[in-house]
This record gives C-alpha cells, sequence and structure tokens, in this order.
C-alpha cells in the first residue's frame, strides 16, 4: 500500500512540476501579444457559445462520422475523470468510493459505457487517419502538413488510459475493492478474463494496473501541453473570448491597443496592422496556440482546393510555430533588451526573430514555410476572404482577421502588394468606383427602364420606402446593370416606392478594406454614412452581397445603422406577400437549375433560404443543388479584392466553381451578386470555350428569373 502511494505521488508531483512550468511559459507567450479590447464575454452568450461549441460539439457534428467519434471521446473523458478521482483515492483507501455516487450502478455503467465509446472513437479515428494518409493523399487530405506522428502517438496514449483503466478496475472487482456491485459490464467482462489468475496475482495486477493507468494519463497531460492537443484546455477559453456576431460578422476596425487608430491624426507609437509576431494580440496567439491541425479549413480552403499555397491550417500553424520559437527573444526583452538580457538567448531564437513575418519563403516537404519569409505573399494574397475557413474550424479560430491585419501593415506600411491593386486604390481614390468611371455614369443604367427612376435630391420623401443602392457594379458592369435593371422593374411592378442617390453613390470600399487599405477604406466609408444620415435613409436594398455586407455589418462602425436587405430577401418577402405573383414559365417550358451562394450572403450572413425559395416559387424551374452548397458553398473566386487581381497559380477559383454547377446539368446557373456573376459567367466562357454562345449554360441573376415570370403574367 505504501509503495501505491508513494509511486502515485512522485508521479503526479514530477508531472505537475513539468506541466505547471510549461502552462506558465504558454502563459507568458501569450502576454507578449498586443493588448485587445472588446473581448470581455457576455455571460449569456459566452454560456450559450460553451454548451454549443463545447459541450455539444456542434461544428464538429456537421461532420458526421469524425464528429460523433469526437463527441464520445470529448464525453468519454468528462464521465472518466470520475474514474481518475477513484484512482488516486484507491492510493490510500483500497475499497474508496466517491461519496454519496460512487457506489450507484448507474455510474459504474456509465464510466464502462464510455471507455467502450472511447475505444470505437479510436477505432473510427484510426480508419479515419489511414484513409485520408497524406503520404498517399498529398495535399488532397486534409491532413497534408498536419503532425501526424503526434497524432498517432495521442490515439495510442488515449487506448493506454482505456485499457489500463479497465484491468485494473477488472482486478478490483475480484480482490473486492470495486466501489460498484453491477453496471460495469466491461470491468465485469475484464474481471471474468482475470479472475482464473487467483487473488495474490489479481492483488498485484491491480496495484500494477492502477499505477499505470495513471502514469499513462500524466504522461498524457504531459504530452498535451507540448503538443497541438493543447487545444483540449485552449478550445473552451478561445470560444469563450471569440467574437460571436450572427453569422461570421464585420471585419475589426484598426487597433493600436485596445484604442482605435485615428487616421486623420495617428499616435506616433500606433501599431498598423500585423508586421511582427508580437503585433498580433493576445487573441491572436490564443488563435495559433489553439489549432487542432483537424484539416477542416484546409478541405473546404478554395485557394488550397485550386492548387494555391494558401492553406488557413498551415498558416495558422506556421504563425504558431514562429511564436514560439521566437518567444524566448521576446521574453528577454526584444528589440528592447540590452546585449546582456539577451545572452542567454539560444542561437535559434535570435535567427527565427529576424526573420520576416511576411516575405518569400523556403517550403518544406509538407507546404509548411520552414525559412525565409514566414508567411509568404503568395500565401497571403491567394485569401478570397470567403469565410469557409471560420466557419469549418470547431475552436473558433478568426482566420481572416488576421489574414486582413497582415495584409494592412502591407498594404500601409510596408507598400508591399500585388502591382494590379495600384489600379483599384487610384480609381476608388479619384474616382470613387473600381472601374474609373465617371460619376455622371452611375444613372446610365436607368435609362433603358419605361419609367424615371427617382433621384434622392436633399431628404428622401416621406413617401420613399427603400433606398436601392445601385453599387458600382450595379451601375457599370453591363452584366450586373441587368440585375439592377430587374430589381427595379420588379419594385416597380410592386408598387413598392424606391429611390437611389444616383452620384450620390460612391464605392462601399469592401475592396479597399479586404485589400489591407483601410485608410482608404474609411475615407469611402465616411463619405457614403455621412451621405446616407444626411438623406435620412433608414431601409436600404442592395443587390450586391457585398455591398449588402458592409452597409449591414460595417458602416455600424462608423454610426451608420440602417435596416439593409438583400434583394433577395425583399423579393421573396414581396413573392410571399402576393405583390409579385410568377406565373409563366421562364422561357416557356421546364427547366433546371442550380444556385451559387455568395460567401458574403451566405456564410458571412446566413442568408441561404431567400434565393432558393424565389427560384423554388418560379414556375417550370426544378432547382438542382451543386455538392458543395449552402454552408459549404465554394467561392466564385472574387472576394477579398481578388476580383482585381490576377490568378496567376494553379487552377482558376471560378473555373473549379463552374465545372462543378455544369456537372450538375443545369442549364442555367441562379447568382445573387455581380461579383459572382462576372466570375461564373467567365468560368462558362472557359470551360464551355468552343461551343455556340447559345448552346452555353446560361448565368442569371435570381432577379432576372422572377422578372421573366412576372412580367410574362401580366
Amino acid at each position: 500500500m505504501v509503495i501505491r502511494v508513494v509511486l502515485g505521488l512522485l508521479l503526479t508531483i514530477a508531472a505537475g512540476l513539468i506541466v505547471g512550468r510549461r502552462l506558465l511559459t504558454l502563459y507568458r507567450i501569450a502576454r507578449t501579444g498586443q493588448p485587445v479590447g472588446g473581448r470581455t464575454p457576455d455571460p449569456r452568450t459566452a454560456a450559450q457559445a460553451e454548451a454549443v461549441e463545447v459541450l455539444g460539439q456542434r461544428k464538429l457534428l456537421t461532420w458526421s462520422l469524425p464528429g460523433a467519434a469526437h463527441f464520445f471521446t470529448f464525453w468519454g473523458f468528462n464521465v472518466l475523470a470520475l474514474t481518475i478521482i477513484e484512482a488516486y483515492g484507491a492510493l490510500f483507501v483500497r475499497d474508496f468510493h466517491i461519496p454519496i455516487i460512487g457506489a450507484w450502478p448507474v455510474v459504474g455503467f456509465l464510466e464502462d459505457f464510455f471507455a467502450v465509446a472511447v475505444l470505437v472513437a479510436l477505432a473510427t479515428f484510426t480508419a479515419i487517419r489511414v484513409k485520408n494518409n497524406p503520404k498517399t493523399e498529398g495535399r488532397r487530405s486534409r491532413f497534408f502538413g498536419s503532425h501526424t506522428g503526434a497524432a498517432w502517438l495521442v490515439l495510442f496514449m488515449i487506448f493506454n488510459v482505456v485499457w489500463t483503466l479497465l484491468v485494473y478496475r477488472g482486478a478490483q472487482i475480484n480482490t473486492g475493492n470495486f466501489p460498484y456491485s453491477s453496471g460495469a459490464f466491461a470491468s465485469e467482462f475484464v474481471a471474468r478474463l482475470l479472475a482464473p489468475l487467483g487473488t495474490s496475482a489479481n492483488d498485484v495486477i491491480e496495484t500494477v494496473a492502477l499505477l499505470l493507468n495513471l502514469a499513462v494519463i500524466l504522461g498524457f497531460l504531459v504530452l498535451v501541453v507540448y503538443s497541438k492537443h493543447l487545444h483540449i484546455f485552449l478550445a473552451p477559453l478561445n470560444i469563450l473570448f471569440s467574437r460571436r456576431p450572427n453569422a461570421l460578422g464585420p471585419l475589426l476596425p484598426m487597433y493600436s491597443g485596445t484604442t482605435p487608430i485615428n487616421f486623420e491624426d495617428p499616435g506616433e507609437d500606433d501599431i498598423f496592422g500585423r508586421g511582427k509576431i508580437e503585433d498580433f494580440t493576445w487573441k491572436g496567439i490564443l488563435d495559433f496556440a489553439t489549432c487542432t491541425e483537424c484539416g477542416r479549413c484546409q478541405s473546404q480552403c478554395p485557394a488550397w482546393n485550386t492548387g494555391k499555397p494558401l492553406s488557413p491550417k498551415l498558416l495558422i500553424m506556421g504563425l504558431r510555430d514562429h511564436a514560439f520559437a521566437k518567444a524566448p527573444y521576446l521574453l528577454a526583452g526584444g528589440e528592447g533588451a540590452d546585449e546582456a538580457a539577451l545572452a542567454g538567448v539560444p542561437d535559434a531564437a535570435k535567427a527565427e526573430a529576424q526573420r520576416p513575418l511576411v516575405g518569400t519563403s523556403e517550403w518544406g516537404e509538407h507546404g509548411e514555410a520552414v525559412g525565409g519569409g514566414v508567411v509568404d505573399p503568395d500565401v497571403l494574397w491567394s485569401c478570397t476572404t470567403c469565410g469557409a475557413c471560420v466557419e469549418q474550424c470547431p475552436v473558433d479560430i478568426e482566420h481572416i482577421d488576421h489574414i486582413v491585419d497582415m495584409r494592412r501593415y502591407q498594404v500601409m506600411i510596408e507598400s508591399e502588394f500585388p502591382a494590379e491593386l495600384n489600379g483599384l486604390f487610384k480609381n476608388l481614390e479619384t474616382k470613387g468606383n473600381p472601374w474609373g468611371m465617371n460619376a455622371s455614369a452611375r444613372m446610365d443604367w436607368a435609362a433603358e427602364l419605361p419609367f424615371e427612376v427617382r433621384v434622392v435630391d436633399g431628404a428622401i420623401p416621406d413617401d420613399v420606402e427603400w433606398l436601392f443602392w445601385v453599387g458600382c457594379a450595379g451601375a457599370y458592369e453591363d452584366r450586373a446593370k441587368k440585375t439592377t435593371q430587374a430589381v427595379a422593374e420588379l419594385l416597380h411592378l410592386a408598387g413598392v416606392s424606391f429611390a437611389v442617390l444616383g452620384e450620390g453613390e460612391t464605392c462601399t470600399g469592401d475592396s479597399a478594406r479586404r485589400s489591407g487599405n483601410e485608410f482608404l477604406f474609411q475615407m469611402l466609408a465616411q463619405q457614403n454614412v455621412e451621405v446616407l444620415n444626411e438623406v435620412g435613409a433608414k431601409k436600404i436594398v442592395a443587390t450586391c452581397a457585398h455591398c449588402f455586407n458592409t452597409l449591414k455589418n460595417e458602416y455600424p462602425q462608423l454610426g451608420g445603422t440602417f435596416e439593409v436587405v438583400h434583394h433577395t430577401q425583399l423579393l421573396n418577402r414581396l413573392v410571399r406577400e402576393k405583390k409579385l405573383t410568377p406565373v409563366s414559365p421562364v422561357d416557356g417550358g421546364q427547366r433546371t437549375i442550380t444556385y451559387h451562394d455568395p460567401c458574403y450572403l451566405g456564410r458571412h450572413n446566413k442568408v441561404y433560404s431567400p434565393p432558393r425559395e424565389l427560384v423554388g416559387a418560379l414556375p417550370g424551374l426544378t432547382l438542382t443543388e451543386m455538392p458543395r452548397n449552402a454552408e459549404r458553398g465554394f467561392c466564385c473566386g472574387a472576394g477579398g479584392a481578388r476580383m482585381w487581381m490576377e490568378e496567376k497559380i494553379g487552377k482558376r477559383v471560378n473555373t473549379e466553381r463552374t465545372e462543378e454547377a455544369i456537372a450538375t446539368g443545369a442549364s442555367a446557373i441562379a447568382v445573387g451578386c455581380p461579383f459572382c456573376r462576372v466570375m461564373i459567367s467567365d468560368g462558362v466562357g472557359s470551360v464551355q470555350q468552343g461551343m455556340e454562345a447559345a448552346d452555353q449554360v446560361q448565368v442569371l441573376d435570381v432577379a432576372q428569373l422572377l422578372l421573366q415570370s412576372v412580367t410574362r403574367s401580366h
């Protein structure tokens, strides 16, 4: 008995010292990050997030098989925490049981049920990893670039926890020290296997297996704090301090510390974006350390799926590894430290400190940056900000925020960005639109309409219900003009009073902000907010998903709070209210159509149903979904200012999406965003090159389809 106590306590003290030292180091590393405001969780929101995301495993369960395996593993460890209490109690009192509940058969049953469930989950994880082995699957594997050796070791350690648990419990039954009279079915099964060995042998087995169980648990604990399985402890914290908007929410303004940067009079010490790892906030460092390397983000990323070097997973892993490698240098005082303070810093940490955060990288065999810049420019600028990574991440890592913050530093401090953006920035600064067109041409789209479109002059009249935000594409791009005209005609037919700003509109600044030019975004956005507030705008309808997102989610940061809807939402409402009645089949007959979800309408704002309901209301149309739709919809390639940049690496994103749409057999592709329309239309032209235009798949906005059905019925 004394040996049990001494060995058990020695193991615990040793592991406790190692784990405690590591946790203190991790805390100090997180403290090297910048302070951040707005992260104090609302108690109700936090409780709901922890209940749904952590306890309920919501995001994990969207992938049914691995999600279920993780669910039972998670809850298995929670329930099996009772067995750890029992194990420590048995060190001192051989027939120890937890007070009150420690002899209930139902508790013994639950402990054994989850022990067996964890074993089944381990078998499932093993099968998944064998099937998705990066050595055979390459980039197609979501584990490509992950630390697979550590993952296998963790599975082995969990297996050891369970079998040693069942063996010592089985031996306890045979020695008469087991606290449960019934219910523990798996332990009873092991007891029957051990019974022929006799009481003396079982007595030894009980002690050895008990100490082995504690040793494995403590060893596993040490492994966790030194590996990516640190997420076991950090995930609840990361979710607790995550932003909890509806859908993905807006980009955050630029902060220096906890204070928003005043671009008219910035402080001398203000930090613009992220130029060094220590420029990230402590929440950013927490994000990096929480990554599970599961690869769900990687599997859904449009850049990675089309041969680009950007993997959201590898990006976060690279930033994490860089932060840890540079930590000794930062903890010794970093750039401001004298030579004496840095004398004890390892040379490797000093070398890591010299690496640029963004710069040409030297690549490893698994797509990771092993030298040169931590983040290669091709990685940084491949992102379309579609949000698939954030949507899929089970631990709420905010990939897009970090990418845009690094872009901000590159654009505003280093002036290092793709050359094509020079034209975009110049056109936005001088003309107020990406095309560089004159403001006098903003109303040209209305010339062909059979009625006059009201233009706001002064305050919006009381009889005008909606301000129609046309947007730059809707005003200048020929294909998008057709959508603008269709929406105007439909509102007119429905008797909805609306008006436009005409030359009073300027670009919302979406592309400027997502390309990292926050100063330009602020300039454009403040101008629009001033105009909208001056005219008394209250209700706005927009056809561009990017304008819709910016007006709805980001203008409130600048004092512009309005009711903003997408045109598919408003048109669907008008159909439901019988103000618009689609009667005639589109194109006069039966037709199959597929719908492409705009990222900034879908994932960024959770608007999935209205466009589909509209299509479903049109006679003669049958909607067939693409394999990647709704929450898992695949980007068209235009977001994140990629609309204005050349795509020089890998397969074009719009080609990948267009091929998926055409493969459904649909004769038309419905869209709800002018950027998507441009990209998908160009994709059709490329994929179906050589076909007559009349034989190619059509690309139409949902509003155009509705207009065809409604006008033919009048």
